[in-house]
């Protein structure tokens, strides 16, 4: 495709000859990231490369205390260190569906398929069918439920028109997100609104 079709991400610093990568499962949010990093340098005094959804690389390899540590206290965050390779690539999938979806120009400029390519360097074939047999579900609808729960996130700060939410996370209508949130979740996107806004309003009145 054109250059447009393309989303640019910031360039991430040079890996050295001695780096380590680390893949996590459960990091769907900047909040993972910041927790994340957090944990590496209390535990390991250590500052990461780069952290990114479900990938962490280090300047050096851990030792087995620091790994055996971080595991436990990853845990106890509801994360968990992945040893398994399928499970490590799946870690990275899902990362990189997330940041797609999330990406303010990420669903309207590039299909799905390019992007995992693109971003992990594998056929997406092969990706498909891994991801699959490892979670069970395919990737379109991960990437569905992914969309969704970022609708989620949009309806209840209240800030963008439905019509907007439907723009920017790529449907052709407001309609057509609208059906597809109510096959995922059984109510309208402003049936869910209203009940967000309802539940919020005791806080908000504090």
């Amino acid at each position: 495709g054109s250059r447009e079709n393309f989303v640019f991400l910031p360039e991430t610093k040079p890996i050295p000859e001695m780096a380590e990568t680390l893949y996590i499962k459960n990091m769907v949010c900047d909040r993972c990231i910041m927790a994340v990093r957090a944990v590496l340098t209390r535990c390991c005094g250590i500052e990461p490369l780069a952290v990114e959804l479900g990938e962490v690389r280090l300047p050096r390899p851990l030792t087995e205390p620091e790994h055996e540590t971080l595991r436990r206290e990853l845990e106890d965050l509801g994360f968990e260190l992945l040893e398994d390779r399928r499970q490590q690539l799946v870690a990275r999938l899902r990362g990189a569906v997330i940041e797609l979806v999330r990406h303010p120009e990420g669903v309207r400029r590039e299909r799905l398929s390019d992007w995992l390519v693109r971003r992990l360097g594998h056929d997406y074939d092969s990706l498909s069918r891994l991801f699959s047999e490892v979670t069970g579900t395919t990737l379109e609808k991960y990437l569905i439920a992914q969309k969704i729960e970022y609708a989620k996130e949009l309806l209840i700060y209240d800030e963008l028109s439905l019509a907007e939410i439907a723009d920017r996370l790529g449907y052709s209508s407001g309609a057509y997100l609208s059906a597809q949130f109510k096959s995922v979740t059984g109510m309208t996107p402003s049936h869910f609104r209203r009940l967000r806004i309802r539940s919020r309003r005791p806080l908000d009145r504090l």
